[in-house]
């Protein structure tokens, strides 16, 4: 199978200090921060096309859009989904969403690049030189 649309995946996470707000510095309250988040919904998105890789392939995450529209309290379980909706040569769109439960505390879309792990470090490799 390739890389087709309706392709499904997720991630999941206990809320736990190291990813509230008050640890990451996104806020000062003990709830499962943004950033933290926005780094499952990626996790989601990458675990869902990564069978579907080349061997030396990998994605990088390039865009996110999203609310964050409840606070989750420490202790709490939250997953993360995410669905592929496009597949443009390299660039992979997906709708992405995150639950605590039932309820849903945030969503948006997201779009990643197939890369070759090689290149990419090559390139990175350059710039830190150029820096």
């Amino acid at each position: 199978m390739s890389l087709q649309p309706g392709l499904k995946g997720s991630a999941e996470v206990l809320v736990v200090h190291e990813n509230t707000a008050a640890a990451v510095g996104s806020g000062a309250l003990e709830v499962f921060a943004t950033p933290s988040m926005i780094a499952l919904m990626e996790k989601a998105a990458l675990d869902t096309v990564r069978p579907f890789l080349n061997e030396g392939e990998s994605t990088v995450g390039t865009e996110i859009h999203v609310t964050h529209d409840v606070a989750i309290p420490l202790g709490f379980t939250v997953t993360a989904e995410a669905e592929l909706v496009e597949v443009d040569r390299r660039r992979l769109s997906f709708r992405v969403l995150a639950r605590a439960g039932e309820e849903i505390i945030g969503q948006g879309t997201h779009t990643r690049f197939i890369v070759s792990q090689e290149r990419f470090m090559q390139k990175v490799e350059a710039k830190k030189q150029e820096l």
